[in-house]
């Protein structure tokens, strides 16, 4: 039978965080005056991954980190094949966290990156030019890292598909085919929860903005001779 798994807010989590990090992803690549539209779709994963982080507290079942967190009982029974719970498994749940953090880790360094040319991240002002430069390469660098870990994403799922089980549409339609012994009813994640986590989102994207920072003072008027 086939029962619901995810809650509609996660499926739109996990295809608008799919959008803005390709959409990061592409503007670094082409520069120029498409760095707007980079610090646009790095903000959007700030609020996104703040989102995210309340769900997984307060969201529904199978969008609670509790849920799914790889514990050795869990990562046992997964490798000697009595894994039967729906959601992720032991393995899909360290791919989740992994990628969740090292987004959250780009997106976070991003904010107070610049290029020392025309690029400064909206919280580039709170730091030294000698931090700023450093938390700048560390995003530079982490790049090649997002690229495996989605690579590695994609192959599990092409890996799953051959092996007879969809991941994917699931994640469009929220419903999995499972056991009719082995179906979980979703609870949780009601219309109050949804509005803490819109409003903490919202919080944290106003905060990256930094449009909480005053303004620098103007440059001194220089005198007419």
């Amino acid at each position: 039978m086939k029962t619901l798994v995810w809650d509609l807010p996660l499926r739109l989590f996990h295809w608008l965080l799919a959008l803005s990090v390709t959409g990061a992803l592409v503007t670094i690549s082409l520069g120029g005056n498409w760095m707007v539209w980079h610090e646009r779709c790095g903000l959007a994963v700030i609020g996104l991954l703040a989102f995210r982080l309340v769900w997984g507290l307060c969201g529904s079942t199978h969008s609670r980190f509790a849920s799914f967190f790889p514990t050795p009982a869990r990562l046992k029974a997964y490798v000697s094949g009595q894994w039967q719970h729906q959601g992720h498994n032991p393995i899909g749940a360290f791919s989740v966290f992994a990628l969740l953090g090292l987004m959250a880790f780009q997106a976070v360094t991003g904010l107070f990156s610049n290029d020392d040319v025309a690029f400064y991240g909206p919280l580039s002002r709170l730091v030294s030019s000698d931090t700023g430069s450093l938390l700048s390469g560390w995003h530079r660098s982490t790049e090649e890292l997002i690229y495996a870990l989605l690579a590695l994403h994609i192959l599990a799922i092409i890996v799953y598909r051959v092996r007879g089980k969809n991941l994917v549409g699931p994640m469009v339609h929220g419903k999995a085919e499972v056991p009719a012994n082995q179906a979980d009813p979703v609870k949780g994640g009601g219309w109050i929860a949804l509005v803490i986590a819109l409003v903490i989102a919202g919080a944290a994207l106003w905060f990256a903005t930094g449009a909480w920072i005053p303004a620098p003072p103007p440059a001194p008027a220089v005198p007419a001779w």
